[in-house]
């Protein structure tokens, strides 16, 4: 009896008696079995949580800082990975529930749709859970931590705005995804907050990857726009777009200025470091932690939002007097064969 609460911590055994029982469990070998302590106790020390891939480099500080957390609370964490797809998703939050895991972390797969039965099979079951970003319709009855992205874009628009610059182009995110979303309305606030109409012909379907980046730059220049500045919604595209326009042989800042969104590590250490906005996301995990443990206490805690900061670097400049259209890549082959 006194070795079991040795290793279940209870306050009742001396410091003293349980360093000596801690120190031969050590020599012997002793691991807990923790599937036993779960049966007894009804918790199984598991957290699981489910992103759609740890390539996407916003995860990282993210899964860091709830990891790091848990570790400290003597959770394990089970990674699962949706890809984006639904089905994978729906399967995930299902082995996840065979586990009877404690809690449950989710950057959702974004859908049209209002409703998704998968979360309301997750609400049915009761499981703590944390949506690790924006509540949209069919995830709304869960709690949830997310950037201001309105707030962060709308900053970025402005820096543009303060530099001189009046045609400002738009890549923007998938129209099913809240963020991206936000991120589109806070460039449009800002242009209309400075009597600037959002032409349709500046705004460009990007995706969130480097290869669409770079496809909406091609399009860009194949379409001969005047622009002298681009606002991209996250820096995997602004990247993406940036390696095509400096390999036209388009100078940038000095002729086109780039700002992107969430300051990835790479943003930093581009061919032109890039102005970005920093999302907060190792607060963002601890953020989310802290709402989980508030659910385990069986509290509900208030969704939360996070302000993002602006990092300005070598990307953006005030617009070139002897700024011209762009030529698309077809007519600078031709002038230079000329």
């Amino acid at each position: 009896m006194t070795v079991s609460k040795v290793l279940r911590d209870a306050p009742d055994i001396s410091a003293a008696t349980k360093a000596r029982v801690r120190a031969l469990a050590q020599q012997m070998g002793y691991v807990p079995d923790s599937l036993a302590q779960g049966l007894r106790t009804r918790t199984t020390k598991l957290f699981g949580l489910i992103v759609s891939a740890m390539t996407n480099p916003i995860f990282a500080r993210v899964v860091m800082a709830i990891e790091e957390r848990a570790h400290e609370l003597g959770y394990e964490v089970i990674l699962s990975h949706t890809l984006n797809l639904s089905e994978r998703e729906d399967s995930a939050i299902r082995r996840l529930i065979s586990r009877r895991v404690d809690g449950l972390f989710i950057s959702p797969v974004y859908r049209l749709g209002t409703e998704a039965p998968i979360y309301q099979e997750l609400h049915r079951c009761g499981i703590p859970t944390v949506i690790l970003g924006h509540a949209a319709p069919f995830c709304s009855q869960f709690v949830n931590v997310e950037t201001d992205d309105v707030q962060g874009s709308y900053v970025a628009a402005q820096h543009l705005l303060e530099l001189g610059h009046r045609r400002v182009a738009f890549f923007a995110g998938p129209q099913v995804s809240p963020w991206a979303q936000e991120r589109f309305e806070g460039y449009r606030r800002a242009l209309r907050e400075a009597g600037i109409e959002v032409e349709d012909k500046r705004v460009f379907n990007a995706g969130g990857t480097i290869e669409e980046g770079e496809k909406a730059a091609l399009q860009m220049l194949n379409e001969g726009t005047d622009v002298t500045a681009v606002q991209a919604v996250n820096d995997l595209v602004a990247i993406g777009a940036a390696t095509v326009f400096l390999n036209q042989g388009i100078n940038i800042p000095e002729e086109l200025s780039v700002v992107g969104f969430g300051n990835v590590l790479m943003s930093q250490y581009f061919r032109v470091p890039l102005t970005t906005i920093r999302q907060p996301k190792f607060r963002l995990g601890v953020a989310a932690m802290n709402s989980m443990l508030k659910l385990l206490h069986g509290e509900r805690p208030e969704p939360k939002r996070l302000p993002a900061e602006m990092v300005v670097r070598a990307s953006t400049a005030a617009p070139s007097t002897a700024h011209r259209a762009h030529k698309n890549p077809v007519e600078k082959a031709e002038t230079k064969t000329l």
